[in-house]
């Protein structure tokens, strides 16, 4: 029977568990030995008692659940490997261009390690696709809090005494979360504008209601699995000129371009900030990984001077 353990997340802005009870309960039937970290699925609306009731053994620490687990799942990369069984499976994120020395010492102890966000997207790996599923969710969040953020409304709104425009909204980079955050903002109400390098997504988003910014960059591609290719300092210094005119009109800028495996490229930088309006809201979706947005810091909000 092989022993599984879900972890307790160690990163206090983290709210997402592994595993939910009812996953559990299909595990167990399946004759799997589920041991559950106390607390692991409290911040996702599952307290203990649900565990115990899936039929979980509750462990105190993820240190104590490590002895003789088979299996051992978390949202995020561990601080540290210490006491997980050589020959253990270990599946989470792990950001693995960027932790090259915890990838070492996965293997050296004979642990294998699995990066989900490693996992092709393809047709027979689809129900492991954790990129699609989270960073749709991410794009949702983005316009949400950035909604609550803009000191106006998102929708037009016609009254006696006069009618209010509605918002603008830009979004660069039109991927899945590009691609959620054009639908939020536009059931928010908002007039959306899009940019992508890539000139095949223009029909996806007019499809959703949205005006697609065209620039031109001569010759674009994407990668096989639809991200798109990294732009050479010219073509960037050209993206660059032609979308500061789009966000210097808009209410809320939502950057979303990333390289797989590179730092993201700079997109936005001091100058064009300084040119928006007052009261504008920008949200570095790829901050990260090195960010769009100049001055852009993770998990801080940044209020610049204008």
């Amino acid at each position: 029977m092989k022993k599984i353990l879900v972890c307790r997340e160690t990163d206090p802005r983290e709210t997402r568990v592994a595993l939910i009870p009812d996953d559990i309960k299909r595990l167990i039937s399946m004759g799997y030995e589920v041991k559950v970290t106390r607390g692991a699925g409290e911040k996702s609306g599952f307290n203990d008692e649900a565990y115990e009731k899936a039929g979980a053994v509750l462990v105190s620490s993820n240190e104590a659940g490590y002895e003789g687990s088979e299996i051992i799942l978390r949202i995020m990369k561990p601080e540290s490997i210490q006491g997980i069984p050589s020959g253990a499976l270990h599946l989470s994120y792990l950001d693995p261009f960027n932790e090259k020395e915890l990838l070492n010492d996965f293997a050296k102890s004979g642990i294998q390690a699995v990066s989900l966000e490693m996992i092709p997207r393809t047709t027979l790996a689809q129900k492991m696709d954790v990129q699609s599923s989270q960073t749709s969710l991410a794009g949702y969040t983005a316009v949400v809090n950035a909604a609550a953020k803009l000191p106006k409304i998102l929708p037009m709104m016609v009254t006696p005494s006069g009618t209010i425009q509605p918002a603008r909204v830009f979004i660069i980079g039109v991927g899945v979360a590009g691609l959620q955050a054009i639908a939020t903002a536009k059931r928010l109400g908002a007039r959306v504008d899009a940019f992508d390098t890539r000139p095949v997504v223009e029909e996806q988003v007019k499809s959703l209601g949205a005006s697609f910014v065209k620039i031109d960059l001569g010759e674009m591609g994407q990668t096989d699995q639809g991200y798109a290719k990294e732009l050479t300092p010219e073509q960037i210094a050209k993206q660059q000129e032609a979308q500061a005119k789009v966000c210097e009109r808009s209410d809320i800028v939502i950057t979303t371009a990333k390289v797989f495996g590179r730092k993201a490229p700079r997109l936005i930088g001091k100058d064009v900030l300084d040119r928006m309006k007052k009261g504008a809201v920008v949200v570095d979706m790829a901050v990260s990984t090195g960010g769009n947005v100049e001055g852009s810091k993770l998990f801080e909000d940044v209020v610049t001077e204008n």
